[in-house]
Protein backbone atom coordinates (compact mmCIF):
# COMPACT_ATOMS: atom_id res chain seq x y z
CA UNK A 1 0.00 0.00 0.00
CA UNK A 2 1.34 3.40 -0.98
CA UNK A 3 0.89 6.06 1.64
CA UNK A 4 1.15 9.81 1.68
CA UNK A 5 -0.10 10.26 -1.87
CA UNK A 6 -2.58 13.07 -2.43
CA UNK A 7 -6.07 12.11 -3.58
CA UNK A 8 -8.47 14.65 -5.10
CA UNK A 9 -12.15 14.20 -4.22
CA UNK A 10 -15.24 16.24 -4.87
CA UNK A 11 -17.26 17.43 -1.88
CA UNK A 12 -20.42 19.52 -1.71
CA UNK A 13 -20.53 22.59 0.48
CA UNK A 14 -23.77 24.55 0.58
CA UNK A 15 -24.91 22.75 -2.56
CA UNK A 16 -21.77 23.57 -4.54
CA UNK A 17 -19.22 20.96 -5.58
CA UNK A 18 -15.58 21.72 -4.89
CA UNK A 19 -12.42 19.63 -5.17
CA UNK A 20 -10.31 18.90 -2.14
CA UNK A 21 -6.90 17.24 -2.26
CA UNK A 22 -5.76 15.35 0.83
CA UNK A 23 -3.48 12.44 1.51
CA UNK A 24 -5.27 9.08 1.87
CA UNK A 25 -4.56 8.99 5.60
CA UNK A 26 -6.34 12.31 6.13
CA UNK A 27 -9.35 11.14 4.08
CA UNK A 28 -9.51 7.96 6.19
CA UNK A 29 -9.36 9.88 9.48
CA UNK A 30 -11.89 12.45 8.30
CA UNK A 31 -14.30 9.71 7.22
CA UNK A 32 -13.98 7.97 10.60
CA UNK A 33 -14.42 11.22 12.56
CA UNK A 34 -17.50 12.13 10.53
CA UNK A 35 -18.97 8.67 11.06
CA UNK A 36 -18.34 8.85 14.81
CA UNK A 37 -20.34 12.09 14.89
CA UNK A 38 -23.15 10.72 12.74
CA UNK A 39 -22.21 13.01 9.86
CA UNK A 40 -21.32 12.50 6.23
CA UNK A 41 -17.91 13.62 5.01
CA UNK A 42 -19.66 16.45 3.14
CA UNK A 43 -21.33 17.63 6.36
CA UNK A 44 -18.05 17.48 8.27
CA UNK A 45 -16.22 19.41 5.55
CA UNK A 46 -19.01 22.02 5.55
CA UNK A 47 -18.54 22.51 9.31
CA UNK A 48 -14.79 22.89 8.87
CA UNK A 49 -15.36 25.30 5.98
CA UNK A 50 -17.49 27.58 8.17
CA UNK A 51 -14.66 28.14 10.62
CA UNK A 52 -11.62 28.20 8.36
CA UNK A 53 -9.43 31.18 7.68
CA UNK A 54 -7.44 29.92 4.70
CA UNK A 55 -7.11 27.01 2.33
CA UNK A 56 -9.77 24.30 2.79
CA UNK A 57 -7.37 21.37 2.43
CA UNK A 58 -5.09 22.87 5.06
CA UNK A 59 -8.04 23.58 7.35
CA UNK A 60 -9.12 19.93 7.12
CA UNK A 61 -5.61 18.69 7.91
CA UNK A 62 -5.38 20.99 10.95
CA UNK A 63 -8.85 19.90 12.11
CA UNK A 64 -7.89 16.21 11.86
CA UNK A 65 -4.59 16.82 13.66
CA UNK A 66 -6.28 18.76 16.47
CA UNK A 67 -8.94 16.07 16.88
CA UNK A 68 -6.31 13.34 17.08
CA UNK A 69 -4.36 15.38 19.66
CA UNK A 70 -7.55 15.91 21.68
CA UNK A 71 -8.33 12.18 21.59
CA UNK A 72 -4.77 11.28 22.63
CA UNK A 73 -4.98 13.66 25.59
CA UNK A 74 -8.07 11.82 26.78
Amino acid sequence: MTTGLPVKRSVKIAGHATSVTLETEFWDCLREMASNRGLSVNQMVAEIDCSRGGNLSSAIRVFVLNELKRQAAG
